[in-house]
């Protein structure tokens, strides 16, 4: 048999069961740097699926002013080792030089991923659902509020509009191409 015949289906198994992993670990440290409420549902989901590697790796790491670098330990760790098996499954070299740079990459993009999913989920709501009270709208609001707020102060509501997802989910794709891609074309520079 082929080897690209198990390869390809091995690459969509790590990037489907990683992904999913590190959605959850990348919710549950935004969550928490914005202090949202974990009495809800889904943040208990969260906290439940993350906790098997997160309650060990704080008894050595840290948190540091509020942050949980046990988290982003584990963030960064499992990026690392999904690039890793990816690269190894298809047989190509790497240094992990070049890697470092590409995970920090990943992880950023992830997050304003996350961020920008979530402001769309949040306009559909206001749309469709105002006054609708259930675990994800509460857990949606407390996370985007914090990056919508600032604009909003910046650009009050125009008529009754609030302009600030526009502007916020405007700004998403800029801060991919002039920061988040740089960063993943430092490991180039390592070649």
């Amino acid at each position: 048999m082929d080897s690209a015949y198990f390869s390809s289906p091995a690459l969509y198994l790590i990037d489907a069961l990683f992904g999913l992993y590190l959605i959850a670990i990348m919710l549950r440290f935004l969550l928490q740097l914005v202090r949202a409420s974990f009495h809800n549902p889904v943040c208990q989901f969260l906290v439940k699926i993350t906790n098997p590697p997160l309650v060990p790796l704080r008894r050595i790491i840290p948190g540091l002013k509020g942050v949980d670098v046990a988290s982003l330990f584990l963030l960064f760790a499992v990026q690392l080792a999904a690039i890793l098996l990816k690269l190894l499954i298809g047989g190509q070299p790497f240094s992990i030089l070049i890697l470092i740079p590409v995970a920090i990459a990943d992880l950023l993009s992830l997050a304003v991923n996350i961020f920008m999913v979530a402001i769309l989920i949040q306009v559909v709501l206001s749309w469709v659902g105002q006054g609708a009270h259930n675990p994800l709208t509460t857990m949606i609001y407390s996370l985007t509020e914090p990056v919508l707020r600032p604009v909003r102060r910046l650009i009050p509501p125009i008529g009754g509009m609030d302009l600030s997802p526009l502007v916020v989910l405007i700004s998403i794709p800029l801060i991919k191409m002039l920061v988040i891609a740089p960063i993943a074309n430092l490991g180039r520079l390592f070649i």
